[in-house]
């Protein structure tokens, strides 16, 4: 469980998995996905990330909501090589793009404490079509497999994707929508894409609508403008590229990791 995970600002690193066995840019070479998995996660430990989560971050083009099997075994072994060079590291699921289910089993069978799901409520056009919410078939799974202390950390207007309406919902309505009616336990704000800027004012209007509940930064989170958000409302942010140097498949940098999170404190 999270205990007092929120006690201060938080950040969460991420472990970008290079494309896994059957997807689009598989290069039959997953024993090098695993060993950089590992890499990775060794260097944000050492850096001093607060959770590492976990995603199949290069195997666009993406399903649109369940994975094959093979995604999802593939998923949980790197998940089992992060969990045994983090052992004492809060761990999060993404299966990309919305596969909250898959997600969830995951966290479950590996010992994770909490997943991120895209499109929670509500629906979004995406570059994988449309996406509706997956918020009643995750929290009843969650239920069946007894993991109500996994937590759901959902997106609100996720990036990569624009919210399907007459444009006349807020992103305040969106954040309540989630946590009110969708029963999220953290939310995760972003700009348009990721590495892009995340708004100041996003960020301060949704920790406004739902008080009390963690708000992430889900992209754009680095030294030049991390304490603006923070002082936002921002409980922490969800950080790749800016833990790195040059392009979004280089590997992390610990020094990186130690300066952003030294602006935190």
């Amino acid at each position: 469980m999270l205990k007092d995970f929120w006690a201060s600002k938080r950040l969460i690193g991420m472990v970008h998995l290079g494309p896994l066995p059957g997807s689009p840019r598989d290069r039959g070479d997953f024993a090098g996905v695993l060993s950089r998995a590992d890499a990775d996660a060794r260097a944000l430990v050492a850096g001093g990330v607060d959770a590492i989560m976990v995603e199949n971050f290069f195997d666009a083009p993406f399903a649109k909501d369940s994975v094959p099997p093979h995604t999802l075994a593939a998923l949980t072994r790197a998940a089992l090589v992060v969990r045994e060079a983090a052992p004492n590291t809060p761990l999060g699921i993404n299966c990309l793009r919305n596969d909250a289910k898959g997600a969830l089993a995951i966290a479950h069978i590996v010992g994770a404490q909490f997943v991120r799901v895209n499109v929670w409520v509500g629906a979004a056009v995406t570059d994988q079509g449309i996406i509706e919410g997956a918020a009643r078939e995750g929290i009843l799974y969650r239920k069946q497999l007894g993991a109500e202390h996994i937590q759901i950390f959902t997106d609100v207007f996720v990036k990569h994707a624009a919210q399907l309406g007459d444009g006349t919902q807020t992103i305040q309505d969106a954040a309540k929508d989630a946590v009110l009616r969708g029963m999220a336990d953290a939310l995760i704000v972003s700009g348009s894409a990721t590495g892009s800027g995340t708004s100041v004012s996003d960020v301060a209007a949704v920790a406004q609508a739902v008080p009390g509940v963690p708000v992430l930064v889900g992209s754009g989170f680095g030294e030049a403008t991390a304490t603006a958000l923070l002082q936002a409302g921002a409980a922490g942010a969800i950080v790749g590229s800016s833990l790195k140097v040059g392009a979004v498949d280089s590997p992390v940098d610990p020094e990186k990791v130690r300066v952003l999170k030294a602006i935190m404190r």
